[in-house]
């Protein structure tokens, strides 16, 4: 027995191996259809950036949880940063060290795709698929459709919580089933929870129920269900923290509205599940890029549908229950991506799709694994051919002008199924499964290539030494008033508009400090305030704003926020610099920029270093004495009363104190943070500090779901050294 047990375990390594290899080589194919696949959109413009941003905090030994100067960017406890992942730490941490972005944001992603394929290789063996089969699986889900080009091309934080997600599906798939203990179970899922991206906790959350749902129905006893249940509990709790400082920030962010809606924007019809096998498909919903896309956002895999006929269904029908979590698990995400649009901070429901091509993959492919035939070949390759028949139909109705592709596509599919019917019959399930791993590569090639030039792609810098280099060195605080919409596509160069114009998180890369960035959770009233956008584009009227006089402190904005520069983006402001300069402001040269800038720079030189963050004095005397990014600390004295206002935009979260006592803070034109000082006060210390609001609460389920896993973890061995100890090391067999 031991070493039938022994050859099972090196098998199932094997073709662990096999999958990791196999990414590895899609991979490479993708990369040489477009080697800057990896590094688009989101990734070159939000993540990238913020990895070395955080890093250099994190070499310093802070946890940048609030930059004052990056203003609508800067609260990084709801910007999707990951403070709290230790897997994220790590990247950032590396991140400052790697000169190519690109490069650095491919090897990333290849390594989460990696852990993603692996963990559906190991869904697929918890519910007994043979491993050749549950190979096929793991190694085709990084190249489905949503995934290759949405998630992994830019939406990070979606694409590493995912890869963490289908690891807690197995390992809460073996707790239930006595095969391992609750700590991989909570670990992977607080990995899931804590990226900052709220759709892999909820499509989290939906797992864990769908298994705790799956396992009652198969063991037909609710003890098992309760432990999973149990330990993710913990793991939420723990996961709590992470998304508590966004739940009591909400108010004064954009999403702060909670509604539920149906916009149809990314929503996708279920009739787009008939374009799932075939490679040319272009579905038919609303997106960015009108109805048709040009991206084949639903295609999971070549075999998937046409597969189906080549199951024995009688066989399979006694696995009903045991299979009833990955069916449950895949209806629900299947209906979700129909709609609602929005349903609180969770909208465009096509962000669902991967989930659906994993609960696909997993079904289908456990199912090929144990109860794959080719008996009656000839009906069932008939068969085969009227799905496929039914693809082509689907594929050409959604987008007909691609109709010669989807006949190629069509014959590609024929062809390749034709092989694999053959194959299985004179050479067994591997070679079958090699082919079909093989397979991955040539039509991930061909989808990215089709698909080029990208229509997600900023065209940012790789290197950053490329990008300082050709930046000018804006020392101080700067604010870029500026439209990306502006910039041609030819002008998206160094030597273009990105040797002077900074659009969304590309100031980090530079080590400059801009007073914007990219945010998803943008603060409300200063983006109205700047009409400013998610990526730091600004409206025309913009400048007239950023120099108005605030009414109560007789100062204009610029001077409340501590600005030591205004840079303006020549093709929205074309004749800004033919007018006067505004009062206490001069305009400068900017030596080979000048074609895309224009420059205002204060006539005293910086403010931003003088006193602290103290931006506005009235009726009282205030000398900064300490400051960090939570924390100012200033002597005050004032005889009638006064007040000081701080340039720190006014999140939810801060506190005041006067010599030890709490006083109340208040806020000046919806932004900015001001204090009142009594009068009588003779230098006393002021003490203004931020903390995350809901830190405390976040601290104490930490702990709480840390002492929950301890209990669970010591039931567990308690109950496990009452079993065979064979049993408890059992490994799962194909």
């Amino acid at each position: 027995m031991v070493e039938t047990r022994n050859l099972a375990r090196r098998d199932v390594y094997a073709w662990g191996g096999v999958t990791a290899a196999a990414i590895v080589a899609g991979y490479l194919a993708v990369v040489l259809a477009n080697a800057r696949h990896f590094y688009s959109d989101d990734t070159e413009s939000q993540y990238a950036p913020l990895w070395v941003m955080l890093g250099q905090q994190l070499r310093k030994g802070q946890l940048p949880s609030l930059v004052p100067e990056h203003w609508m960017a800067g609260n990084y406890t709801i910007e999707e940063a990951g403070l709290l992942n230790p897997p994220q730490l790590l990247i950032d941490l590396i991140a400052p060290s790697i000169d190519n972005l690109a490069l650095y944001a491919t090897v990333v992603k290849l390594v989460f795709a990696v852990i993603l394929g692996l963990g559906v290789y190991r869904v697929c063996l918890e519910y007994g698929s043979r491993a050749p089969w549950a190979a096929v699986a793991g190694a085709s889900v990084p190249f489905t459709g949503f995934l290759l080009f949405l998630d992994e091309a830019s939406w990070m934080t979606a694409f590493t919580g995912t890869a963490w997600l289908v690891h807690a599906w197995a390992s809460a798939v073996r707790y239930a089933r006595g095969r391992s203990g609750p700590i991989p179970v909570f670990v992977f899922l607080y990995f899931a929870m804590s990226v900052q991206y709220v759709f892999p906790a909820v499509e989290a959350g939906l797992m864990i129920g769908a298994v705790v749902v799956g396992e009652v129905v198969y063991q037909r006893r609710w003890a098992p269900s309760l432990r999973v249940l149990a330990v993710s509990t913990c793991a939420a709790a723990a996961g709590l923290a992470t998304y508590l400082p966004s739940l009591l920030s909400a108010g004064v962010t954009w999403r702060g509205v909670s509604e539920i809606k149906n916009d149809q924007f990314l929503t996708v019809p279920w009739s787009e599940s008939l374009n799932a096998s075939l490679p040319s498909t272009l579905p038919a919903f609303t997106s960015w890029w009108g109805y048709i896309q040009p991206l084949p956002l639903v295609y999971i895999a070549w075999f998937l549908i046409p597969a189906l006929a080549f199951i024995d269904w009688r066989k399979a029908a006694a696995s009903a229950r045991e299979m009833s979590a990955v069916a449950l698990f895949t209806a629900i995400v299947l209906m979700w991506t129909a709609g609602p649009g929005t349903i609180g901070p969770l909208r465009w429901p096509a962000r669902v799709l991967p989930m659906v091509a994993i609960g696909l993959l997993v079904l289908v492919c456990t199912l090929l694994g144990r109860y794959a035939t080719t008996d009656g070949w000839r009906r069932r390759a008939g068969a085969a051919g009227v799905v496929i028949g039914l693809l082509f139909v689907r594929s050409s109705s959604a987008a007909p002008a691609e109709l010669g592709w989807h006949i190629v596509a069509v014959l590609f599919v024929l062809a390749l199924g034709g092989v694999m019917v053959w194959l299985g019959r004179l050479r067994g399930t591997a070679v079958t499964c090699v082919v079909a791993v093989i397979a991955v590569f040539p039509i991930a090639y061909v989808q990215v290539r089709a698909a080029q030039p990208t229509p997600m792609s900023w065209n940012l810098p790789e290197k950053r030494s490329d990008m300082k280099e050709a930046f000018p060195e804006f020392d101080g605080t700067t604010l870029q008033l500026a439209d990306r919409a502006m910039i041609k596509p030819d002008e998206r160069t160094l030597e273009g508009a990105y040797g002077s114009l900074a659009f969304g998180n590309y100031p980090k890369n530079l080590e400059l400090t801009y007073t914007g960035g990219y945010t998803p959770n943008g603060h409300y009233w200063f983006g109205e305030m700047l009409c400013m956008r998610w990526d730091m584009s600004v409206c025309p009227d913009a400048y007239r704003r950023a120099f108005v006089v605030e009414p109560s402190t007789g100062r204009t904005i610029v001077d409340l926020m501590n600005v030591d520069r205004v840079v303006l983006q020549r093709a929205l402001y074309p004749d800004a610099q033919m007018q006067p300069a505004p009062d206490g402001w001069k305009w400068v040269d900017s030596p080979g920029h000048e074609g895309y800038i224009s420059v205002l720079e204060r006539n005293d030189g910086p403010v931003s270093t003088r006193n602290g963050r103290i931006s506005d004095v009235q009726g009282t005397t205030a000398t900064s004495t300490s400051e960090s990014n939570t924390t100012s600390q200033a002597t005050v004295s004032s005889d009638k009363g006064g007040h000081v206002v701080f340039a720190r935009l006014a999140w939810p979260g801060y506190r005041a104190t006067l010599d030890g006592r709490p006083v109340p803070i208040d806020v000046v034109g919806k932004s900015f943070v001001i204090v009142q000082i009594p009068a009588g006060t003779s230098d006393a210390q002021l003490v203004l500090t931020w903390r995350p609001p809901g830190w405390k609460i976040g601290g104490a389920t930490i702990v709480a779901g840390l002492a929950g896993l301890v209990v669970l973890e010591l039931m567990y061995l308690r109950s496990r050294r009452r079993r065979d100890p064979v049993a408890a090391d059992r490994v799962v067999e194909p």
